[in-house]
């Protein structure tokens, strides 16, 4: 019993000083107290431990802020850290910006980084400048010929202008517009390319970084190269549209001319049937003229012979025009 009871005792007692040691974090305290921090242990330490915040990601920010020089409040670290901040990046960056004379507040530092910018970087990027590559931009001379660039855009990160401005993509959208614009503009592709630097001056002059995070140095012609004739292509599609238009057109006509033939030729032969029909109402006109009496035997022959007349005269005339091209 004894035994078992000296185990619980020391079980207990294990317990004891795990809690103990979690909601008052001695081994930090000291490291705060010797590295010039004051901290109050029940305050401070106890009091973000109930608060649900890690002691270690507050206090160890602000010993580097602290011997970095910077006097940051624990209650304003603490606010931010519970807002869903990265204290531990806040605190570097303000270190980065102090050491590179760069003026940036605690309240400005936790702004852009609640915003979703990466404040550090932001400051780094304040002190050694970015290089953007665009990528290829074709765009087409007023002579017709395509000319394509590339541009090398120097870039500093504008820290009054995190918080609400234009990314790296807008950046990119409005060099590539300029240098669309400024060959465009220009007479001939030759210009282009005996003035590279003129697309440049354009560009810088137009403002682009305007409501954007960034600062433009320099905008830089890596690499201009002539592309494809687009003037005589377009001309060239015209024509072949204008063609196959025409063509269009003709067979359009070829086929009303092709209706209206078959349209005739059914005309001949509906004429030629009438003329049939009539022909076949004469023998039975002329007998029925025989059995009135207004008709005579010799006026039938005579009308006989005026059609051998008729048939004779024909013969002869279709002789004549055969030898005749013979």
């Amino acid at each position: 019993m004894e035994v078992l009871f000296l185990v619980l005792i020391l079980f207990g007692i294990i317990i004891f000083l795990s809690l103990f040691t979690y909601f008052v974090p001695i081994g930090l305290w000291i490291t705060a107290y010797f590295a010039g921090v004051k901290v109050a242990i029940f305050r401070d330490l106890v009091g973000m431990r109930l608060r649900k915040v890690p002691p270690r990601q507050i206090v160890g920010p602000k010993i580097s802020a602290t011997k970095a020089g910077l006097d940051v409040g624990l209650d304003r670290m603490e606010a931010h850290f519970l807002a869903g901040g990265n204290v531990n990046l806040v605190i570097l960056a303000l270190i980065s910006a102090d050491k590179a004379n760069i003026d940036l507040s605690f309240e400005r530092a936790t702004a852009i980084d609640l915003a979703g910018r990466d404040v550090l970087e932001a400051v780094k990027l304040s002190v050694n400048p970015k290089v953007i590559n665009t990528p290829l931009v074709a765009a087409v001379a007023k002579d017709g010929i395509q000319v394509k660039a590339l541009c090398r855009v120097t870039v500093r990160a504008n820290i009054d202008r995190l918080v609400g401005g234009a990314g790296e993509e807008t950046i990119i959208a409005r060099v590539g517009e300029g240098i669309v614009t400024t060959i465009g503009s220009s007479g001939t592709h030759k210009e282009v390319l005996e003035n590279p630097d003129l697309i440049s001056r354009t560009v810088l002059e137009k403002g682009l970084d305007s409501g954007t995070a960034f600062e433009i140095l320099s905008i830089d012609i890596a690499d201009v190269d002539v592309g494809e004739n687009i003037g005589a292509k377009l001309q060239t599609d015209q024509a072949d549209a204008d063609l196959k238009i025409a063509q269009a057109k003709a067979e359009e006509r070829r086929a009303m001319a092709q209706a209206r033939e078959q349209e005739m030729t059914a005309q001949v032969v509906e004429m030629e049937s009438r003329v049939k029909e009539a022909e076949a109402e004469v023998p039975r006109a002329m007998a029925e003229a025989f059995r009135a009496g207004n008709l005579g035997i010799m006026d039938y022959y005579r009308m006989r012979n005026i059609q051998a007349d008729t048939e004779m005269r024909d013969s002869i005339s279709e002789g004549g025009e055969d030898r005749e091209n013979n």
